[in-house]
């Protein structure tokens, strides 16, 4: 800590010089503690005195006041005033030497109010002796008033003069014990004092010779021709400068073979960075041969089940260890929804917008490596260290892929290349899907076409057959639609067509399919219900559609009305479909020739 000897010498002879005088402090306190503690005890003495003195002044202008009246001779009662003034005085000293007591102050209080009520009751008998009415005094005293405060101030006295008696006692043998103490702090001090100084002067000692040791040590070792350097700490400044002048020599005669050594070393180092870097060209080219794996199978992806499951497969292999999850951007509802997870990590099925996640919101890499060391996204746990990676493509948000986990620097670049594999695919399997919508969707209503229609009415016939669960189909069309097109033109026909089907998607439900059959005509697959079932809820969007009122540039189209036909399949009919539709659409007709504008359910359904 000090380089110097001198600078040590100086600093033990002031740590000798502080002990004394701390020592000298920790008497002088006992010493005031000692003399408090006396100081107390005697306090305690004075308290008893006054009130011992208080009481026997209140008995003396008692005993005056009893012979008065019984002798009738004046000269008894002749101090009482002054006797019960002294009793007056005597306690009020006590009630102020109790102040810092609080328990004794009350007692001292309450004797004082006593002895005051005692000294009224004595004055009474004493002013009816003294007008003459010495029988009147007599019955006063005989009443027994005066003998109940006279007992009630023995007994809280006798408490009173108990308690400080037990605290003078204890206050003498605190007295005592301070005193004891005293004593052994001085015994113990100077027995402090002197080991530390004892210490202090061998500590000195031996860092003298240590260094001195360490110095001769190398010397014989150099003599010897062994490679010997003093780089151990010497203690002090002095010896210091010894050893860097044993250094400066010793330096110059191991310069050669240091220089020798040096070469070998970096030798070394270079040969394990190639073997390094070898090591990582291998891991990366079996990364990069995964991954083109992977990224084939996703471009040859169909559905979102077989993304998912490709998914599953690669990324743990690519990344061990992490568990995680892909999310892909829905544009329709601007959420990121799962595709994907895998390492047993359970996430949500409702999404989360863009803005939850700061990957997407900085178009860069967010990671919270410990928690509270950095902002958590929205879509994470508070407590959670994670990784988010933004998959993006000319600027759009494709998706995130969600790490749970530490990304050390030797995963980096499977995480780079699987992220730019993804998010290729992604944009692959959603132009994939546009182009399958186009070939199913109708472009104008946005409904799906027939072809779909007939195939998903294929599937559902199929499904009802085998579990049993009703399937219902609906046929359609709007009534005098042809009066649009007359009077005020296709474009005019087209927006009534586009009206129809806004109101019919919103109004059945989701597993509905509802689809434009051509023309006017559409055409609702609706499993898991009977034509009567179904019946409320066709009326709902009948009566939806006829409160239309259509508007095309600025001008009112008026109102339009619709018919229905409903049917039911059942076991007996054809599995292509084609004889549910030809129920549905002869109860059409049959809503037609009855006046349009209202629903039927077809006489062949079950």
């Amino acid at each position: 800590m000090f380089a110097s000897l001198s600078t040590r010498i100086a600093v033990i002879s002031l740590i000798v010089v502080l002990a004394l005088a701390s020592l000298a402090g920790l008497l002088a306190d006992a010493s005031n503690q000692t003399s408090r503690s006396f100081g107390l005890v005697t306090h305690s003495a004075e308290i008893i005195e006054t009130a011992e003195e208080a009481l026997g002044d209140l008995r003396d202008a008692e005993s005056g006041q009893r012979g008065f009246v019984l002798t009738r001779n004046p000269a008894y009662a002749r101090s009482f005033a002054e006797r019960i003034a002294s009793s007056t005085r005597q306690i009020e000293r006590v009630v102020a030497l109790t102040i810092d007591n609080p328990l004794q102050h009350r007692r001292a209080r309450e004797i004082s109010k006593l002895i005051a009520d005692r000294g009224v009751s004595l004055r009474q008998p004493l002013d009816l002796g003294r007008g003459g009415n010495f029988a009147a005094a007599t019955a006063v005293i005989a009443s027994g008033r005066g003998r109940e405060l006279t007992d009630a101030i023995t007994v809280r006295a006798q408490a009173f003069l108990e308690e400080e008696r037990v605290l003078q006692t204890t206050r003498a043998e605190a007295a005592n014990t301070r005193l004891a103490k005293g004593k052994w702090l001085a015994l113990i001090g100077a027995s402090v004092v002197a080991m530390l100084v004892a210490i202090s002067f061998a500590l000195l000692v031996r860092g003298i010779r240590r260094p001195l040791g360490t110095i001769m040590q190398a010397m014989t070792e150099l003599g010897q021709g062994e490679k010997a350097r003093i780089d151990t700490a010497m203690g002090s400044t002095e010896f210091a400068q010894l050893a860097q002048g044993y250094n400066v020599m010793a330096e110059q005669l191991e310069q050669a073979l240091a220089e020798q050594a040096s070469s070998e070393r970096h030798l070394q180092i270079a040969n394990a960075e190639l073997h390094t870097n070898s090591r990582i060209l291998q891991e990366r080219s079996e990364v990069i041969e995964l991954l083109g794996g992977m990224a084939h199978r996703m471009q040859a992806a169909r559905t979102d089940d077989e993304l998912a499951q490709i998914i599953r497969v690669f990324v743990p292999r690519v990344l061990p260890r992490l568990p995680g999850a892909l999310y892909a951007h829905n544009n329709s509802r601007n959420l990121l929804v799962s595709v994907a997870d895998w390492g047993g990590l359970e996430v949500s099925t409702d999404g989360f917008a863009p803005d939850q996640c700061w990957a997407l919101r900085r178009g860069q890499s967010h990671c919270v490596t410990a928690p509270g060391g950095d902002i958590v996204c929205g879509h994470a746990g508070a407590q959670e260290i994670y990784h988010c990676e933004p998959l993006l493509a000319g600027g759009e948000v494709i998706g995130v892929l969600y790490l749970q986990g530490r990304i050390d620097a030797e995963s980096r670049f499977p995480l780079t290349v699987l992220a730019e594999n993804i998010s290729s695919a992604l944009v692959n399997h959603r132009l994939q899907r546009s182009l399958r919508e186009q070939t199913i969707r109708d472009p104008l209503t946005g409904l799906f076409n027939r072809r779909y229609m007939e195939e998903a009415l294929t599937l559902e016939i199929a499904r009802a057959s085998r579990s049993g669960i009703p399937l219902s189909l609906v046929m359609c069309d709007i009534d005098h639609f042809k009066r649009f097109n007359d009077e005020f033109g296709h474009d005019a026909g087209d927006v009534v067509l586009q009206a129809v089907s806004a109101e019919m998607r919103s109004r059945f439900r989701d597993g509905d399919v509802v689809c434009r059959y051509g023309g006017e005509e559409f055409t609702i697959i609706a499993p898991g219900t009977t034509a009567e079932a179904l019946m409320n809820r066709v009326e709902t969007v009948r009566q939806a559609i006829s409160e239309l009122n259509v508007h095309r540039n600025g001008a009112t189209l008026g109102s339009t009305s619709m018919s229905f036909g409903i049917a039911t399949w059942t076991n007996d009919m054809a599995r292509d479909g084609s004889t549910l539709m030809k129920a549905a659409d002869s109860a059409l007709y049959q809503a037609k020739r009855d006046g349009r504008n209202r629903a039927l359910i077809s006489r062949l359904a079950a």
